[in-house]
Formats: structure tokens, C-alpha cells, sequence
């Protein structure tokens, strides 16, 4: 219970970061380290699982959903702001329909679960990809890094807009420039991460649960 409070007060928080940065300059910073926050607690809600010895094949994939709810939130605003490609949403909401709807079918058929012993994922490659604290650290810190920075951003455009004399804009297109190569590697890992899951998972859509005429079609 308490974890999955901590996975809803993440998405409560993330709206409330988001109104955030329509403010000034200060508000923009204060925003920025919501955010950090934010997703400072994806990690908490399931060390607090374990620590209560709580957790739960359910509360895994709450925790996913709240993931995905935070990283939408953002990622939209974001593009709505104009600081990121429509691409970059759009890429992730088909990425996530695609792949949680697979584990959903996985976990609801036979238990399987994204993660840990039961996990859906069939070879190695795959779990490592997917499963494995690495690429979820590495995955998260990439998240994180920009995060910050597209809100970050946010906050020196507003600065330039109030004529602050301190920020000068070739310095910021240079920031704007690093900061676009991290959001596509970020991309890049989004659907480096779903692809094995679609691959693992094309039996629950292709071979066991679709109707005999549309597996022949298939």
C-alpha cells in the first residue's frame, strides 16, 4: 500500500512540476528539482516494497504504469512547450501501448511478469535488455539527465525572455544542442528496451490466443 501511494504521489507530483514551469525563471528552477525528485521516488516505492516485504507481482506492474504516466506527462509538455520533437511523445506512447499490452497478456495467460524470476522475457540478450539493473539504472539515469535539462532549458528561455544579462544565447544553443542529442539517445534506449519484449512476446499475439483463421493468415 504504501509503495503504491508513493508510485501515485509521483504522478500527482509530475502534474504539478509541469504547471511549474509555466511560471518565471525561479519557479522554472524550483521545477527543476521537483522533477529530480519525481524521479527520485520511482526508486523509493520499490525499496520501501521490500523493505516492508510488501511487494507484489501486481504492484510491479502499478509501479511500470506509473512510469509510464510520469514519462508521458513530461515528454508531452515538453513537446507542447516546443523544446522537444512531437517524434519523441509519440514515439514512446506507441512503444508503451505496444509493450505493456504484451506483458499484460503475458501476466493475465500465464503470470509472467516483466521482471524478476516469472519475467516474460525468453534468452538472456533479452532479460539483460530489458531486465537487468544495468540497463534499468542506465536507462533511468539517461531519463533523469534529460528531464532536467529540457526543463532546465525551460528556465534560461524564460531568463533571456526577462533579459537576464548572465546567460548569453550562443551559450544556449550550445546547451540546446547537447541537450537534443541526449533526448534522442534517450529515444534510442526507449526502443532498444521495448524491442525484445515485442520480440519475446509476438507468441501471445501470433501463436496461442488469436483465432485459427488469423493464425494461418498470419
Amino acid at each position: 500500500m504504501a509503495a503504491n501511494l508513493i508510485t501515485v504521489g509521483r504522478i500527482i507530483l509530475a502534474f504539478v512540476a509541469v504547471v511549474m514551469f509555466q511560471g518565471g525563471f525561479g519557479v522554472r528552477l524550483a521545477a527543476v528539482a521537483l522533477t529530480i525528485i519525481v524521479v527520485w521516488l520511482d526508486s523509493l516505492d520499490g525499496y520501501v516494497a521490500r523493505k516492508l516485504k510488501v511487494a507484489s507481482e501486481v504492484g510491479a506492474l502499478f509501479d511500470i504504469t506509473g512510469d509510464r504516466i510520469v514519462e508521458h506527462i513530461y515528454l508531452i509538455f515538453y513537446a507542447a512547450m516546443g523544446v522537444v520533437s512531437f517524434w519523441v511523445p509519440l514515439i514512446f506512447v506507441t512503444r508503451s501501448f505496444l509493450v505493456d499490452t504484451l506483458r499484460t497478456v503475458a501476466f493475465s495467460k500465464e503470470g509472467k511478469t516483466p521482471f524478476g524470476d516469472k519475467t516474460m522475457m525468453r534468452s538472456r540478450i533479452t532479460r539483460f535488455l530489458t531486465a537487468s539493473r544495468f540497463s534499468r539504472a542506465v536507462y533511468g539515469v539517461t531519463k533523469v539527465v534529460v528531464f532536467v535539462l529540457l526543463g532546465l532549458s525551460l528556465a534560461f528561455t524564460q531568463a533571456m525572455a526577462d533579459g537576464a544579462g548572465w546567460f548569453s544565447p550562443s551559450l544556449y544553443q550550445v546547451f540546446g544542442r547537447v541537450t537534443l542529442v541526449l533526448v534522442w539517445i534517450m529515444v534510442a534506449f526507449n526502443l532498444l528496451r521495448g524491442l525484445p519484449v515485442l520480440y519475446d512476446g509476438r507468441t501471445y499475439l501470433f501463436d496461442k490466443y488469436l483465432p485459427r483463421q488469423l493464425k494461418r493468415d498470419a
